[in-house]
Order: structure tokens, then sequence, then C-alpha cells
């Protein structure tokens, strides 16, 4: 990345655990500085010692945070900005992946992947680039998925329709701000453990967490439009999901 364009103050959302702890701990070995929300405050603090003791030249904010409070979320990225000096950097990374098969009695369930994955994360964009809006200047980040290419089954078909979504959405947000000093990035995370999927045993070509999110913090750096995660296999494999029989996709799900 040209250095003239160091993204020093970096938000991440959902950081009390999987990927946005891990992408916490990489920006941390890089000398960023950090602000970190999540429900799960006394998991923030813990971290907050972790990365401090990793770089203690660095400053770390934390903040509690439901993103599913839409309100609270525009007041914390607000709190963010202005205890940080500016945020140079946001990356949308709260989620969840609750669910199962359409029709199959968890309505309740799919409803909040949808809401937490997609309106929740509508809500974090429109406060970021606000900011950054302002500033006249930023970078913001979404974090979706491989699934986000083709529909999956079972648990994973809402999540990836959401995912689908805010590929899209992002899509949408970087034409929009195209002509400004505003960069706009998705990444597409292929199988990395986290807690999110701690329970799934049999999924082809996971990788544990600190490879993936090393790859994602890289991925990040660049500022591309799109990246897929860990590059192989997944950029490989994202070009023949899209023309993949539905015989195949069940396989991967």
């Amino acid at each position: 990345m040209n250095p003239k364009r160091l993204r020093q103050n970096i938000v991440i959302t959902g950081a009390s655990s999987g990927l946005g702890k891990g992408m916490a701990i990489e920006f941390a070995k890089m000398g960023r500085n950090l602000g970190l929300c999540a429900r799960r405050v006394d998991r923030l603090e813990y971290l907050k010692d972790e990365l401090l003791r990793i770089n203690p030249n660095i400053s770390v904010v934390i903040k509690a945070l439901d993103v599913d409070d839409h309100d609270a979320v525009f007041n914390c990225v607000s709190e963010f900005a202005e205890e940080m000096g500016g945020i140079d950097r946001f990356i949308v990374n709260a989620g969840m992946g609750k669910g199962a098969s359409v029709g199959t009695g968890y309505f309740h369930a799919n409803k909040q992947t949808a809401v937490t994955n997609f309106v929740s994360a509508l809500a974090q964009c429109e406060a970021a680039v606000a900011i950054f809006r302002a500033q006249n200047s930023g970078h913001l980040v979404t974090v979706s998925s491989i699934s986000a290419v083709r529909g999956f089954r079972r648990a994973l078909t809402v999540y990836a329709a959401t995912k689908s979504a805010l590929t899209t959405l992002t899509e949408g947000i970087r034409i929009d701000l195209r002509k400004t000093p505003i960069t706009v990035s998705t990444v597409h995370p292929g199988f990395i453990r986290s807690e999110i999927n701690e329970k799934v045993e049999k999924v082809p070509f996971m990788v544990d967490t600190e490879t993936g999110c090393k790859a994602i913090v890289a991925a990040i750096e660049k500022e591309g439009a799109n990246s897929y995660v860990p590059r192989w296999p997944w950029a490989l494999l994202v070009r023949m999901m899209k023309i993949a029989p539905l015989s195949l996709l069940a396989k991967m799900s």
C-alpha cells in the first residue's frame, strides 16, 4: 500500500473473538491504533491487554456495542472518531451464522441472521461513511464470505444470501464514492476456523484462524475492490463456483 495512505486508526466491529480478534492482533503487530467493539466487553478487556503486550506503542479503545441496536451503532462510531482523532479504516465484521433450512420452523433464527448480517451491516456502513464524507478520506471494508458467490443449503441458505447482499451493497457504495478519496473494499473469506463454525467438522480447505486472518489483513492492506482469501485456493475456486451445478454446491455445505 502507498505509505501516503497509511491507515493508522482502525475500527473493527465484532472484535471480541474469531476473525475480528485475529485481525486486531495482526494490525497491532503492524503498529496500528485500534477501536474495538462487541457485545462481550469482558473479552474486549482481555484482548486490549493482549494487544498492548504485543505492541505497547499503540492505543486501543474498546466499547460495548450490539450492532442490532442501530442507534447505538451511530453513537459508537461517532465516539470512536472523536476519541481516536478520526477513523482511517472501518471494518464491518460483526455477524452471525444462525439458521436452518427454510420452512423447517426456524424463521426466528434465520431472521436474526438476516438482520444482523445485512441491516446492521448497513447501519455500520452508514455511520462509517458519514464520518469518511466529513473527513473526505477513509477506507470502508466489509467482511463478506465466499458463500456470497452462490446459494447454499441448510444452515447456510440465509447466511449466504445476506453475504451476497452485503457484497452488492458494498459495490453500490463503491460506485457512489468512486470520484472521492474514500476507498471501499470487500473481503470474501473462505472457510476459516472461528467460533461461528467451530462445531462444523468436515469442511473443505479449512484453515486455522491465524492463517486466515493474516490472509484477510494482507488483502485489506492492498485495498482492492474484491478479494477472496486465502487466495489459494479460493481465487480459483470462486470462478468454478459461479458455473458449478447445484449437485456440486450441495457437497460444499
